[in-house]
């Protein structure tokens, strides 16, 4: 009985990593629709949403349930808690891959990113792409090195961000108010993922040691 219970942790946290790669899917795609104005990509990421939706309600039923019918304590309490947070910050992370496609729909055939800051965003897109798969991996391993070293590209993505302020800002901005709009709220998108990110693999290190890393954004911890 015992290891069939082991067993379906397991496999909850096998489904937390599947949500993580459709995460990640989603932004990689949402962000190549983004920069080249492909209206067909940015359809596919707005209709894929509801998979990622639907594999955080899963996770959470089977969550809970297992909270129900085995009182879990420890390690094994930690794992289960943890899934359900970390699949709503794994959703989010679809919620905000599908807003950065809706921005791209929205301003189809026109690229709803001035040429200049583009760069920004083809590089802030890998760097939260790349994140959402090594939290796929920490979350299959557990690894609380691997976790902390999540910050390094966050921090790049939090610099980048920054930046982005002072080049909307700057004198020579000539694409007007709404351009600069969307600017910001995009950035702020690709922000919110990266810190989404770090909360999750904030959890695998709490499921492993015990206690909340100190690193990186608190927020939705």
């Amino acid at each position: 009985m015992r290891e069939a219970y082991h067993v379906e942790l397991e496999e909850l946290a096998g489904k937390l990593a599947d949500m993580s790669a459709q995460a990640a899917t989603a932004m990689e795609r949402a962000t190549k629709a983004l920069l080249e104005a492909d209206l067909a990509l940015a359809e596919q990421v707005i209709g894929d949403d509801s998979k990622i939706d639907d594999a955080r309600a899963q996770c959470e039923e089977e969550a809970y349930a297992l909270l129900a019918l085995q009182a879990p304590v420890a390690t094994d309490l930690r794992t289960v808690l943890a899934v359900i947070h970390a699949a709503e910050s794994l959703e989010r992370m679809g919620d905000l891959a599908l807003h950065v496609a809706k921005a791209a729909r929205r301003r189809h055939p026109a690229n709803a990113l001035p040429e200049p800051v583009q760069p920004y965003f083809a590089e802030m897109g890998e760097a939260v792409v790349r994140l959402a798969r090594r939290t796929q991996e920490v979350i299959k391993s557990k690894d609380v090195e691997a976790a902390r070293s999540l910050e390094a590209d966050d921090d790049q993505v939090d610099e980048i961000h920054r930046h982005l302020f002072s080049v909307i800002m700057a004198k020579d901005w000539e694409f007007g108010v709404p351009a600069a709009v969307d600017v910001t709220l995009l950035g702020r998108f690709y922000e919110r993922y990266a810190d989404h990110a770090v909360s999750v693999a904030k959890r695998m290190v709490f499921v492993a040691t015990g206690k909340m890393p100190g690193y990186g954004s608190d927020e939705d911890i």
